[in-house]
């Protein structure tokens, strides 16, 4: 008998998984369709939203999906909902893949606050340079503080630019390194990074490069998330997938 598998995705551990789990079960991942050239999956794609629960529901039971796996974005709070919600309703066991996040060490100047806004707000009224390494979703909150200069990194551009009237654009798909960091924050004189707490090696050479030169981040904690059985790593879920059939 072929499982079905469904992967919410959109991470780098999702396509992993997804390419583990490919050789013992028929396995469809489903991207959110944000990003505009994604890279190439390895399995058939599902590209674009569901519709709310409901929507994830009805997909669940005209695929006949017999496990539904939660491999997002640790940010992606809504859709974490909606699939615990669609698992629910249509009793499919729902497994979620969830990345530790990052912790701060010696040397850190971490600013802690629990949203986007919160961290806009956070910048002060004296102007600064920050660099924003968000993703291109985040950033508009910042048009509430338009007295920063700011450096703004995306995979996509950023369409339409942000109304403020200093910001560079810098268009460019991870992962980075300390190195390549430390001169990407010295070389446009960045004096605070605002990020969120993705975790994962791909991104946290700018945490490790603010470090290393004393320049503050600011950032954003991680969402609450649905109560579902985890694991931290794409082998501790194959394993438990395995475990599973």
């Amino acid at each position: 008998m072929t499982h079905r598998i469904l992967i919410l995705g959109g991470t780098t551990e999702a396509r992993q998984l997804a390419g583990k789990l490919a050789a013992h079960a028929s396995v469809t991942l489903s991207l959110a369709g944000r990003t505009e050239s994604p890279v190439a999956q390895g399995v058939p794609v599902r590209s674009g939203g569901f519709g709310g629960a409901d929507g994830l529901a009805a997909y669940l039971r005209e695929t006949n999906t017999g496990l539904l796996i939660d491999a997002t974005h640790p940010y992606a709070a809504r859709i974490s909902a909606n699939a615990a919600i669609a698992a629910r309703k249509t009793s499919v066991p729902i497994l979620a893949l969830r990345r530790p996040g990052w912790d701060a060490v010696e040397g850190d100047r971490w600013l802690e606050v629990d949203s986007v806004a919160d961290a806009a707000r956070a910048l002060g009224d004296v102007p600064r340079r920050v660099f924003l390494a968000l993703g291109r979703q985040e950033v508009a909150a910042f048009e509430a503080a338009p007295q920063h200069h700011y450096l703004i990194r995306s995979v996509d551009p950023v369409e339409p630019k942000l109304g403020v009237p200093d910001a560079d654009y810098l268009l460019a798909r991870g992962p980075f390194g300390e190195t390549d960091e430390r001169m990407l924050l010295e070389n446009h004189r960045i004096d605070v990074v605002v990020s969120k707490n993705s975790g994962g090696a791909a991104t946290y050479g700018k945490i490790a490069a603010a470090r290393a030169l004393g320049i503050e981040v600011i950032m954003v904690r991680r969402p609450v998330l649905p109560d579902v059985p985890s694991a931290e790593t794409v082998e501790a879920l194959a394993a438990m997938v395995d475990h599973f059939f």
